[in-house]
């Protein structure tokens, strides 16, 4: 049974991926704002014949995120599997033009997307497996610019840019998943594949994929594909 914490686990891929995970039988630690929500996909990861454990914790709390994976190395040993998915996104999706955002968009962008990273494989470092992987959801936006954007764009940039940096200083695997558009509450409702669909693709990257081709590399949806035929 592996261990697996997944910041912002209440919705979208993060909800997602906790259920998959339930379906294997492991033991998946749950962490964002909203406990109601986390109380939901708990639930639905234990009837899946997993094990859940539920802290409401802010990613940009570095004292949250430390006692996050302090309980999670406590309850169920060391921790497998980092997934730093907590995001968030001010405004829709392609209208968020860079010099028109509000100061608080632009803080809020990178605190929570950029030093949320940072902060939740920080401080699991003390509590991590040997074999143990370090996970990162992104997009194409972070790579290649397009308007309207903003500091979104700006933000997810330099989480992988943080994925790079740990890649070449960790001995544990670090990567970025890029599952192309996902539909959520985070892209205001934009088409894109069901969260629920590229699940197995994050479980894939964390149990299969070559940990030295993945370390410090961006993983597609072309990969996983390719990899899984």
């Amino acid at each position: 049974m592996d261990t697996v914490v997944i910041t912002g686990a209440s919705r979208g891929i993060g909800a997602a991926l906790a259920r998959e995970y339930g379906t294997h039988g492991d033991r998946v630690v749950c962490c964002a704002r909203s406990k109601d929500a986390l109380d939901a996909v708990a639930s639905d990861v234990r009837e899946a014949g997993g094990e859940a454990l539920v802290q409401r914790a802010d990613v940009r709390d570095e004292y949250d995120m430390e006692r996050l994976m302090e309980t999670a190395a406590r309850e169920g040993g060391d921790i497998d599997t980092v997934f730093a998915n907590a995001g968030v996104y001010h405004g829709a999706p392609g209208q968020t033009p860079l010099a028109e955002e509000s100061y608080t968009a632009f803080d809020e962008h990178t605190q929570v997307n950029g030093r949320g990273v940072f902060a939740a494989i920080r401080e699991a470092l003390p509590h991590l497996a040997d074999d143990a992987r370090l996970l990162v959801p992104s997009g194409g936006i972070a790579r290649e610019a397009k308007a309207g954007f903003g500091s979104y764009a700006a933000s997810k940039a330099f989480a992988e840019a943080l994925v790079r940096q740990f890649a070449v200083e960790l001995d544990y695997p670090t990567a970025v998943v890029d599952p192309g558009q996902v539909s959520s509450e985070l892209t205001n409702g934009m088409q894109g594949r069901d969260p629920e669909d590229v699940a197995p693709m994050f479980r894939w990257a964390a149990t299969e994929a070559d940990p030295e081709e993945m370390d410090g590399a961006v993983l597609s949806l072309r990969d996983w594909k390719s990899a899984t035929r």
